[in-house]
C-alpha cells in the first residue's frame, strides 16, 4: 500500500507539471523588439527577421519599442512594406520616456497597425532632405514630400481628418508633436507608461488586418524578446559618425604603418578592415565628400614633415587640414545634429595624430645625427680580447666575431688575453692596440 500511495503521488505530480507546461504553452505569444537608433539597413534587416520569426511562432502580436532620430528613406519604405505585409499585428510603442520618432520615425510608427507612445515622448519633423542633410530644392522637395504624403495617407486616414491633417504637416512643415497632443487628433492609439501597459490595453482590442479584423488577446500574454544580432548591432554602430570617423582614422593610420614597414600584415588587415566599414557608413551618413581631400592632403603633410627640414611646421599644418577636412566631412551645414561629429573627438584625434608624427619626426631627427651604424667603420673605437698573440697577424674577437688583426706599430706587443681597442679596418683584416 505505501508503494502504490508513492506511486500516485508521482503521477499526481507529474500530471500537474504536464497541465502547468500545456497551459503555458496554450498561453498567447508577443514577441518584443527594440528598435533603437538611426532607421538604416541593418535595422530594417532587424524588423523583417522578427516579423518572420512572430510569423513562424505564430505570434499574438509584435511590439517594436522604437526611438529613432529618423535615416534613410529607402531603408524607411521598406520596412513599411514589411509591417503592412506582416500577418502578424505590428505594434510601434515610441518609448522610453523622452524618446522620439523623428523624421523616418514617425512614418514608420504611423504604419503600424496600432501605434502607442510612452508619456513624455515626441514624433514628427519629417521634411525630406537630401543625403547630404542639406534641404532639398524647391522642385525635388515638393516631389519628395507628394510621395511621402501619398504614402502614409492611406495609413492615416482612418484616423480622422485632424490626424491626415497633422501627418501632412510633418511632411510639409517639419511639425513635431508631443504623444499628448498626438493622441488628442488620433494620430496614435493610446499612450502607455511600459510594455506591460501596452499589453494590458492591447487585449480586446480589433486590429484591422488584411486578411479581416483580427481581436487580440494579450492580457495573459508570454513574451519573447527578440534581440539585435551581433551583426546587426555592429551594422547599426556605423550609422554613428563619431564610431566612422575613428574607424576612418585608425584604418589610415594602420595602412600608412604597413606601407612605410611592409611585411606587417596585421596593420594591413586592420587597416583594411576599418576603411571597408568606415566607407559602409558613409554610405549610410550624409557626408561631404571633399572633406577627404583635406584629410588625405594632412597624412601627405604628415609623411613630407619626416623627409623635408621643415621641423614640425608641415606636421602642424597637417593637424589643421585633419580637422577642418573631418568637420568638413561630417558636420556640413544642414546635417541633423545627431548624425555630426563631436567635435571635441575630431580635434582630440587630430593633436594626438600630430603628436604621433612629431614623435616620429624627433626620432628621425635624432637618427640623423647619430654616427653611422653600419659598415666596416662601425668597428673603429670597439673593444675586444686577443684569442692569441698579436704581432704581424693574430686573431681578436671584437663582440661576438673573430678577426684576423696586426697590432698597431705604437701599441707595442699583445699577447693572448690582453684586451684590444680597434684603431683602423683594412679589407678583412683590423689593426688593433693593446690598452
Amino acid at each position: 500500500m505505501r508503494r502504490v500511495g508513492l506511486l500516485l503521488i508521482f503521477l499526481a505530480g507529474l500530471l500537474i507539471a504536464l497541465q502547468a507546461v500545456h497551459a503555458q504553452e496554450s498561453l498567447p505569444v508577443v514577441v518584443l523588439m527594440n528598435a533603437s537608433g538611426a532607421i538604416s539597413p541593418a535595422m530594417q534587416d532587424y524588423i523583417e527577421r522578427g516579423l518572420k520569426t512572430a510569423a513562424q511562432q505564430n505570434a499574438e502580436a509584435v511590439i517594436i519599442q522604437l526611438s529613432t532620430p529618423g535615416g534613410d528613406i529607402q531603408s524607411l519604405d521598406n520596412i513599411i512594406q514589411d509591417i503592412r505585409g506582416s500577418t502578424v499585428p505590428v505594434v510601434v510603442y515610441v518609448a522610453p520616456n523622452g524618446a522620439w520618432a523623428a523624421s523616418a520615425g514617425a512614418l514608420m510608427t504611423m504604419a503600424a497597425h496600432v501605434a502607442v507612445m510612452a508619456p513624455e515622448t515626441a514624433i514628427g519633423a519629417s521634411s525630406p532632405v537630401a543625403g547630404g542633410g542639406q534641404d532639398l530644392p524647391t522642385t525635388e522637395k515638393a516631389k519628395a514630400s507628394e510621395i511621402m504624403k501619398a504614402t502614409i495617407r492611406p495609413l492615416v486616414e482612418r484616423r480622422g481628418a485632424e490626424a491626415t491633417k497633422l501627418a501632412q504637416d510633418m511632411i510639409d512643415n517639419a511639425k513635431a508633436v508631443t504623444a499628448k497632443e498626438a493622441l488628442q487628433v488620433h494620430l496614435i492609439d493610446f499612450i502607455a507608461t511600459d510594455t506591460q501597459d501596452v499589453l494590458r490595453q492591447l487585449d480586446g482590442r480589433k486590429v484591422d488586418m488584411p486578411g479581416g479584423a483580427v481581436t487580440l488577446h494579450t492580457a495573459n500574454a508570454a513574451t519573447v524578446p527578440l534581440d539585435m544580432s551581433l551583426i546587426e548591432q555592429l551594422l547599426l554602430m556605423l550609422t554613428d559618425s563619431n564610431i566612422v570617423f575613428i574607424l576612418l582614422s585608425v584604418g589610415v593610420l594602420a595602412l600608412q604603418v604597413e606601407l612605410t614597414h611592409p611585411g606587417a600584415w596585421i596593420p594591413g588587415f586592420v587597416g583594411v578592415v576599418c576603411i571597408a566599414l568606415a566607407i559602409y557608413g558613409f554610405g549610410l551618413l550624409p557626408v561631404n565628400w571633399f572633406g577627404l581631400v583635406f584629410i588625405v592632403m594632412s597624412f601627405v603633410l604628415f609623411i613630407l614633415d619626416i623627409k623635408a627640414p621643415t621641423h614640425g611646421a608641415l606636421t602642424a599644418a597637417g593637424v589643421a587640414s585633419f580637422i577642418v577636412g573631418a568637420l568638413m566631412l561630417f558636420n556640413s551645414p544642414g546635417v541633423p545634429q545627431f548624425e555630426r561629429v563631436s567635435v571635441p573627438l575630431v580635434v582630440g584625434v587630430g593633436i594626438s595624430i600630430g603628436l604621433m608624427f612629431a614623435g616620429i619626426l624627433t626620432y628621425a631627427l635624432r637618427a640623423q645625427r647619430e654616427p653611422i651604424q653600419f659598415g666596416a667603420v662601425t668597428l673603429i673605437g670597439k673593444r675586444g680580447f686577443a684569442r692569441s698573440e698579436v704581432g704581424r697577424t693574430g686573431q681578436v674577437q671584437v663582440g661576438s666575431e673573430l678577426w684576423t688583426a696586426e697590432a698597431d706599430p705604437a701599441s707595442g706587443s699583445i699577447g693572448k688575453g690582453d684586451p684590444v681597442e680597434v684603431v683602423e679596418v683594412r679589407g678583412l683584416r683590423l689593426r688593433v692596440r693593446k690598452i
